[in-house]
């Protein structure tokens, strides 16, 4: 690799990501969010005979693979930008219809460190931006959900979205700040948030406001059930999945999800006896509890204090 490019992203669970992967045989892999490429690389140098499939919607991201991944791994890798729930069900038909396998599957769900880390993306608390787009093309950004949402549906996103007891007032506290004066950066609305939100131990109190505003600009539960919808489709045989999430909400969908492809009986509570055959399960989950950060990990990197990995394979 001629060009030295410093990862601009600390993959999470990394180790426990591979573990999970060791066994891959020859195929190809699709990680639907292949961010900064760290999980990817190493999942490439680790399994020499797959092909990988990255997909992004941020355009950063793919730009930086381009130089990165590709250029290490020339035609093992291939980079699509779009939304993973839409590009994958295309992949999926198109692989079933050539008979090529898929042997991995990834998804991590997480905001990557660098948008973050940039303050024009307006994720952090003190940016004076205010945006938390992933996709940069997307028209609706959080300044518009801020500046334009009516009380009762921004009571509506932080009560469903962020789980907030404060959900009311907050959005109340919103419409009348916003009556005088637009909201124009994430600092701002950190400081409104300070007003009615109590922090809860050492959780800063903008954390769950924020998440609910991302989850609505960037629709990602809607995109998860989508995902998720995809894959009982499709069944991918043999196919391991493993799927990161940072928050209950997320990390809800997928254990429900994979519990529901576990299941061998699927006939009524209140059958007497089996009449489906029993043999309903679409594979099994490889963990019963998910995966979570090591000590080690939490200490290097605080940001994989949420994360939750689980795995599931197709039979």
């Amino acid at each position: 690799m001629k060009e030295n490019l410093k990862i601009p992203h600390k993959p999470v669970l990394l180790k426990e990501v591979l573990e999970g992967f060791s066994n891959l045989k020859e195929g190809i892999f699709i990680d639907c969010t292949v961010g900064y490429g760290g999980h990817s690389r190493e999942i490439l140098l680790k399994n020499k005979d797959i092909k990988l499939i990255g997909i992004d919607k941020d355009k950063e991201a793919i730009e930086f693979n381009q130089k990165y991944l590709q250029k290490e791994f020339k035609d093992r890798v291939t980079l699509i930008r779009g939304s993973f729930s839409e590009v994958l069900p295309k992949l999926l038909e198109e692989f079933s219809s050539k008979r090529k396998k898929v042997v991995g599957i990834l998804a991590d769900f997480g905001v990557s460190s660098l948008q973050l880390d940039k303050k024009e993306r307006g994720f952090a608390f003190e940016s004076d931006f205010l945006d938390m787009r992933m996709d940069q093309s997307n028209p609706k950004s959080a300044k518009v959900v801020l500046n334009s949402y009516p009380q009762e549906r921004l009571e509506e996103i932080f009560k469903k979205f962020g789980e907030l007891k404060e959900a009311k007032v907050l959005a109340r506290e919103i419409v009348k700040y916003r009556s005088s004066k637009e909201i124009t950066s994430a600092k701002e609305f950190s400081q409104i948030i300070q007003r009615v939100v109590r922090s809860k131990g050492k959780k800063n109190p903008s954390t769950l406001p924020f998440q609910a505003v991302r989850i609505e600009v960037n629709d990602e539960l809607k995109e998860i059930e989508n995902f998720l919808d995809t894959l009982e489709v499709f069944k991918p045989k043999d196919s391991i999945v493993g799927l990161i999430t940072f928050h209950s909400l997320e990390d809800r969908l997928v254990k429900n999800r994979f519990r529901k492809w576990s299941k061998r009986c699927i006939c009524p509570p209140e059958a007497m006896r089996c009449e489906c055959g029993g043999n309903r399960a679409f594979g099994k989950e490889l963990n019963k509890k998910p995966i979570t950060p090591s000590k080690q990990e939490l200490l290097e990197n605080p940001r994989s204090r949420s994360a939750k990995l689980r795995f599931f394979q197709f039979k």
